[in-house]
């Protein structure tokens, strides 16, 4: 389907902001985490630390990606401070940022339903893959610039980034029909291993 041989990777979705309990696009504007969010992203940290170490694998030898949001470059910050090593610096790539809403950023899920007839998560059909709001990405933008950050992609990696993007992942790397990942809600609080072209998702310990 592409040309691309995708590696095994761990990923974990950015922790809750305030825009994502409210049910607005944030897209690229960069919102924090709320105090959900960083709970969050410390109880991923101690996940990961559990499923490298059940694998038998060093975080000192894994390539670490994040986007360059404050609420993916935070959820990064304190997963890693669950471990006692000195790990590799973040490499921060802006292909990794989250799909750009355009106009719509700031805008609650339900007032675009109703304003401007885009259609929120579980209403959508395959042909919203590539709708572009005004000044805005469509989701095969988002998949070009993960292809190209593919060919630099290794196993031994781990990356923390957005719902849109692990919706797009999951197409590119496991081959989920594009209707059935547009109406996907990617979950916070979870890890997801893609392996041999698969994904299992593991849930932190909900302490939030």
């Amino acid at each position: 389907m592409h040309q691309v041989t995708w590696p095994d990777f761990y990923f974990a979705r950015h922790g809750e902001t305030d825009w994502n309990r409210e049910r607005r696009y944030q897209g690229s504007r960069d919102i924090p985490l709320n105090e959900t969010g960083r709970k969050q992203a410390d109880s991923n940290g101690h996940l990961l630390r559990f499923l490298l170490e059940e694998a038998g694998a060093d975080p000192r030898k894994f390539h670490w990606y994040a986007s360059p949001l404050s609420r993916a470059r935070e959820t990064m910050e304190r997963m890693r401070a669950a471990f006692d090593v000195d790990l590799p610096e973040v490499i921060y790539d802006q292909r990794l940022v989250e799909i750009s809403f355009g106009a719509f950023e700031g805008m609650l899920h339900d007032e675009i339903a109703r304003e401007r007839q885009a259609l929120a998560p579980g209403q959508r059909d395959a042909s919203y893959w590539t709708f572009r709001p005004d000044n805005g990405e469509n989701y095969d933008d988002v998949a070009a610039r993960l292809l190209d950050f593919a060919r630099e992609l290794t196993d031994h990696s781990i990356i923390v980034a957005h719902g849109g993007v692990l919706r797009v992942l999951r197409h590119l790397v496991e081959g989920v029909e594009r209707a059935e990942v547009l109406n996907w809600q990617p979950p916070q609080g979870v890890i997801a291993h893609f392996v041999g072209g698969g994904m299992t998702l593991h849930a932190a310990q909900k302490t939030w």
